[in-house]
């Protein structure tokens, strides 16, 4: 999924030149990824989407029936998912959650709270004890493990193993978990533990951190007797950028989690990816309006930019694309083509960050073509910042093999 599929390639072909620049999803490429993962996953392996990756609801929709629930991490995040698939399980994480927002999840009945600090514990726990006096709610305390030296080398953001503002200090561990077990909060119940220490990681990495937590949460319950039945291991599944082709092994890492849950047969697993599960299912697609050199390299500006797809400039890294060659120039004046065999690929905006893919092999590419900039099915339009410079926003596509739903700028919300 790398290079558009079929169906992308034909929509980003037929779209009009006003229509461009546009997100395009194809919702079957999606399914067909997903289902991969599920297959690949054993039984007591539990699937949690993390929304913030994209949450479109098209997105959220087409991915319901592989997976088992939703991560949320805001208050909107919560509104907006349990609108778009209601009556799916959700966990609410993310640091700094707010007692109104605490408050509107235990009203939704929200399955579980991934709690990040001691000061969050105690609010949810008077906020359950005010407004569902009648239960108890599931606790999964976050915590920032260390890890050994190195194991987290090969990430690309670390969110543990160092200082960091997510989650507890081990330091606190056993204060938190006494809290939970010697009848502080009745209205709260450990469920187990939660710790997402990185992104970027491949399937042997990832293994080996999810053992690290399993094996620290076990120690830790055992030292209070506590029943341990839910270890969270985050996600952070890698997805390259540099080389697309070169995927998250889903089918090693699903043998290697079936081997860790046989050694604890009471013990379910719960991940939580985003970015492995949408990446490659969406292109940002734009057309070139102008190629020119400068100091002896040549450039090629694209309608849209990094406010519509900021990721290539956060990550500091060259968006892949494909060029789609447009035959038709319907204008009087010359057309502008690159002369040289590699063009960098930039934005309209007067920023010289707004760069999309540098040295993209293309020869001959002229005003007019089509570009597909692919692995944009994830922190790419909800992250980025839409209205610098008041540019027209993006139309949004979405193909799933038997009828096409459009939605002309509405970005996440639509």
């Amino acid at each position: 999924m790398t290079n558009p599929t079929a169906a992308v390639r034909a929509r980003v072909l037929s779209l009009p030149s006003g229509e461009l620049p546009a997100y395009v999803y194809d919702l079957a490429a999606l399914r067909e990824h997903a289902a991969h993962v599920r297959a690949a996953l054993p039984p007591r392996v539990e699937l949690y989407y993390a929304a913030k990756a994209n949450p479109e609801p098209e997105i959220l929709a087409a991915l319901s029936p592989y997976v088992d629930g939703y991560e949320v991490a805001s208050g909107g995040e919560l509104a907006h998912v349990a609108k778009a698939v209601p009556g799916r399980p959700l966990a609410f994480g993310g640091p700094g959650k707010t007692p109104a927002e605490i408050t509107a999840a235990l009203e939704r009945g929200v399955e579980r709270f991934h709690v990040e600090s001691e000061y969050e514990l105690r609010m949810l726990a008077e906020l359950a004890r005010q407004i569902t006096p009648d239960s108890r709610v599931a606790v999964l305390p976050r915590f920032n493990l260390p890890v050994a030296s190195g194991s987290l080398a090969a990430s690309a953001l670390a969110m543990g193993g160092r200082p960091t503002p997510f989650g507890l200090d081990p330091s606190e561990a056993d204060t938190v978990v006494r809290l939970l077990t010697d009848g502080t909060y009745p209205h709260l119940e450990v469920r187990g533990v939660h710790a997402h220490l990185a992104s970027g990681l491949r399937a042997p990495d990832q293994l080996a951190v999810a053992e690290s937590i399993v094996r620290w949460a076990v120690g830790l319950t055992e030292r209070h007797g506590a029943r341990l039945s839910e270890v969270n291991v985050g996600g952070g599944m890698t997805v390259d950028y540099a080389a697309p082709e070169d995927r998250f092994d889903w089918v090693a890492y699903g043998e290697g989690l079936g081997e860790l849950t046989s050694r604890y047969p009471d013990l379910t697993l719960r991940i939580e990816p985003g970015r492995a599960m949408t990446a490659y299912c969406g292109w940002y697609v734009t057309e070139v309006l102008d190629v020119k050199q400068s100091h002896g390299e040549e450039f090629a500006v694209v309608r849209g930019g990094t406010h519509h797809m900021r990721t290539p400039a956060t990550k500091g890294h060259d968006q892949p694309c494909t060029v789609l060659a447009v035959e038709d120039w319907a204008h009087p004046w010359p057309r502008p083509a690159a002369r040289r065999e590699l063009v960098t690929l930039t934005g309209q905006l007067c920023t010289p960050k707004d760069v999309l893919a540098r040295n993209v092999p293309a020869p001959g590419l002229r005003a007019g073509d089509r570009v597909a900039f692919s692995l944009a099915g994830a922190y790419a339009w909800n992250i980025s910042h839409h209205d610098f410079l008041m540019h027209p926003r993006p139309g949004f596509h979405f193909l799933d093999g038997v009828h096409a739903e459009s939605a002309a700028g509405e970005g996440a919300q639509g």
